[in-house]
């Protein structure tokens, strides 16, 4: 066994803080409420549900993840968060119309407590909004500083020891890094003169950075992709995942790719589309915010397939992803997949996949896990990227000069063994051979 790494205790109250309070963030919420009560279940959710295998399959040790590791009890989580309209949890959670009355109701109380503070909006951004409940600060620069007297007043009023930061809000319109975000001076300089290249995301993710405070980006928005935010993390002995939450159409090319290619069987086509009704649907009706999302779609497959290395194979797939905003469909969302494959010979086959599935219900308990395991990574003293929780992303984030697994199953197996490795068990490979010799 390897020794143990020293992580602090979880003690006192965990502040857990949204970015976007809308239909994934109340969805997280109210489900988190319910389940400390017992009146639903957190169904999906690794750290509530989970098992994890230590040692030999003989020894039979498959105790939950949160007995192995220690996590935030449901019960210590304290919610707040950010939005551009000034909505109650309870309000936006009705709007949204993903759970049924009975279950809101339920937690009504605690829901109408929760009152966003006010959020970083910059029109150019999502142009398919317009923000009602906004921060007035005369430069990016100002906006971070808001954000972090934000932070400090919430750990203030509710008592909390901890705070952990998601991004649940709009994807953006498409950003690539520039010089700006080349380094943490680079950076600060362009905050101070209102760089357009600086997203709402960004800011709020420099302002955790700057606190301290773990960070995950469950859009895909330039948030803390770059090296200025990596460097500054590992500088503030901060955690930071990303990005874009892996729920419904990429969480089963993500299953099925692996299969196929594992069987060495041939792609010529992956045509997705989707239709989506509720808030994210409409933003991403427009096509700069679309191109964001498409560019963290699309590069699943390739990751998973290695074209390069099997040309004959998958040298030529096409793939085509397509989202439709839909109205009539709300937060359920269907995704439509059409796999044009071949076999042995060259043999042409198909395979069809209908996912009508809630976008909502499969974020809230990635939401939830993310947090609870990005408090553990700071009490565990790991900072900057965290690649053992790629699990929970479409386009996870890696070290420089690597290639982040999008394998579903790979991942998953990184995922436990990291916390195999944090509490000192051996880690598992699954090879087996001493049953047999």
């Amino acid at each position: 066994m390897e020794q143990p790494k020293k992580i602090q205790p979880a003690d006192g109250k965990l502040g857990i803080l949204l970015v976007g309070m809308g239909a994934v963030a109340t969805t997280t919420i109210a489900g988190v409420m319910l389940s400390r009560t017992g009146g639903a279940a957190p169904v999906g959710s690794l750290t509530q549900l989970g098992t994890i295998r230590l040692g030999k399959r003989t020894e039979n040790r498959d105790p939950l993840i949160r007995e192995l590791v220690p996590l935030a009890g449901l019960d210590a989580i304290e919610f707040g968060g950010w939005d551009i309209y000034p909505e109650t949890a309870f309000e936006a959670a009705a709007r949204a119309a993903v759970l049924e009355r009975r279950h809101l109701d339920a937690v009504r109380s605690e829901l109408e407590a929760i009152q966003p503070m006010k959020g970083v909006f910059y029109q150019e951004y999502v142009p398919r909004l317009r923000g009602a409940h906004v921060i007035d600060a005369p430069t990016k620069a100002e906006a971070v500083e808001r954000i972090r007297a934000d932070i400090r007043a919430f750990k203030a009023s509710r008592g909390v020891e901890r705070v952990v930061v998601v991004w649940c809000a709009s994807t953006e319109t498409f950003l690539s890094p520039t010089t700006a975000h080349a380094d943490i001076a680079s950076f600060e300089a362009a905050l101070a003169r209102n760089d357009a290249a600086i997203s709402p995301t960004q800011i709020y993710a420099w302002a955790c950075l700057k606190e301290g405070v773990p960070f995950a980006n469950g859009a895909p928005n330039l948030g803390v992709d770059f090296r200025a935010a990596v460097d500054l993390a590992r500088e503030t002995s901060t955690p930071i995942a990303g990005k874009d939450f892996k729920t419904g159409q990429t969480l089963m090319k993500t299953v099925i790719a692996p299969g196929l290619k594992a069987r060495l069987l041939g792609l010529r086509g992956w045509y997705s589309t989707n239709i989506l009704g509720n808030r994210d649907g409409e933003v991403l009706d427009e096509p700069a915010s679309f191109k964001t999302k498409e560019q963290s779609k699309l590069g699943v497959l390739d990751s998973i397939l290695e074209p390069e290395k099997h040309a004959d194979l998958y040298g030529e797939l096409v793939h085509k992803v397509r989202i439709d905003y839909y109205p009539p469909r709300g937060d359920a969302k269907e995704g439509w997949d059409n796999i044009d494959l071949f076999g042995w010979l060259g043999y042409p086959m198909q395979m069809k996949v209908n996912f009508l599935c809630r976008d909502s219900i499969l974020a809230a308990p990635i939401v939830l896990d993310l947090a609870l395991f990005l408090d553990l990574a700071k009490r565990s003293g790991l900072r900057g990227i965290q690649e053992w929780l790629g699990f929970y992303f479409k386009s996870p984030m890696a070290a420089e000069g690597l290639t982040p697994d999008h394998d579903l199953f790979v991942q998953h197996l990184k995922l436990k063994n990291t916390l195999r490795w944090l509490v000192g068990e051996d880690l598992i490979h699954h090879l087996g051979n001493e049953y047999y010799d």
